[in-house]
């Protein structure tokens, strides 16, 4: 997986939530949304399917369609707006393996 594009400076003594990414065991935490939780394990949420690179969220607001990522269970979800949980298995949407 690429190299994370967040870095957490605040707030670090929140608690610690375990989550999976593409079937990796990570954490993030309490209060993150998926976006943050993935973003600070990750360079990017998906690729685009127009070919046009990597996307890592664009409004942060759920209004646009660039953080899409596969919640086990749930199926598709905007992780910019769904808070993270304990135990969620999260995919990325990848066409090529990093």
């Amino acid at each position: 997986m690429n190299q994370a594009i967040f870095t957490r400076l605040a707030e670090t003594g929140r608690p610690r939530i375990a989550f999976t990414l593409d079937s990796r065991p990570v954490e993030a935490l309490a209060g993150d949304t998926l976006l943050t939780a993935i973003l600070t394990q990750a360079a990017s949420v998906r690729e685009s399917e127009f070919g046009d690179g990597p996307r890592a969220g664009l409004c942060l607001m759920g209004a646009c369609q660039e953080c899409w990522v596969m919640l086990d269970g749930h199926g598709p979800v905007r992780a910019c707006t769904t808070p993270l949980e304990a135990g969620m298995a999260v995919r990325l949407r990848r066409r090529h393996a990093d």
